[in-house]
């Protein structure tokens, strides 16, 4: 594993310094829902979709970036009309719980390539693409880049439409929301990415509602 370029330190200084928090800390606590009104709990199968349908893309799913031969990147599908792959959540330590908005959460996807271990979400910072990306995998899937431990959280969103996911670095008052890049237009989608600025706005789409038929529209 590489040292941190002087890329990386100005990153992880700026976020442990600055101390960041998500404006969930000021927000009132509610159950999270999905879009036919329903809790979502942890062990459901769920699709994470944009707030609005149409240019902004699609669904969830992994894929190859820079020069991993493994797909273990979480990119928002360019396609509007692919929903990607269903993700489930955990509450550490807790089963089943219930997920309000700030409850420490794990994520990971109900399906996963032969390359890696886990389909469980972490970020990693890719000191190319200087940003800290969504991924899935361990350390042994990025020799090249830095992984960080922590956990993530649902808010709702800023707009006031949909909700807001947030990444809190472990053992820290750390956290930031998670936004998107457009990045390379060869990788198909848009990379998962840790922000102080923009947060990407989603929906949960359960995935057997979806598949019965019974969703209402998402936007």
């Amino acid at each position: 594993m590489k040292h941190f370029s002087s890329i990386i330190f100005p990153f992880l200084i700026f976020v442990f310094i600055t101390k960041f928090s998500l404006t969930f800390s000021i927000n009132f606590v509610e159950q999270v829902l999905d879009v036919n009104g329903n809790p979502i709990f942890p062990g459901g199968k769920y699709y994470i979709l944009p707030t609005i349908r149409g240019p902004s893309g699609g669904g969830l799913r992994l894929g190859k970036t820079g020069n991993s031969e493994c797909e273990v990147t979480v990119l928002q599908d360019h396609n509007e009309v692919n929903n990607g792959v269903p993700v489930k959540f955990s509450i550490p330590e807790i089963s089943p719980g219930i997920i309000f908005t700030g409850t420490p959460i794990e994520i990971e996807f109900t399906e996963k390539p032969n390359c890696a271990e886990s389909s469980k979400w972490l970020l990693f910072v890719d000191d190319v693409f200087q940003k800290a990306c969504v991924g899935i995998g361990g350390p042994e899937n990025y020799p090249d880049f830095k992984t960080l431990s922590g956990t993530f959280n649902i808010e709702k969103h800023e707009s006031g439409f949909g909700y807001r996911l947030g990444y809190c670095v472990k053992d820290s008052p750390t956290c930031l929301d998670i936004g998107r890049s457009d990045g390379n237009e060869d990788e198909g989608g848009s990379r998962l990415i840790l922000t102080h600025q923009i947060a990407y706005a989603v929906v949960f789409v359960d995935a057997a509602s979806y598949e019965g038929g019974s969703i209402k529209s998402v936007a």
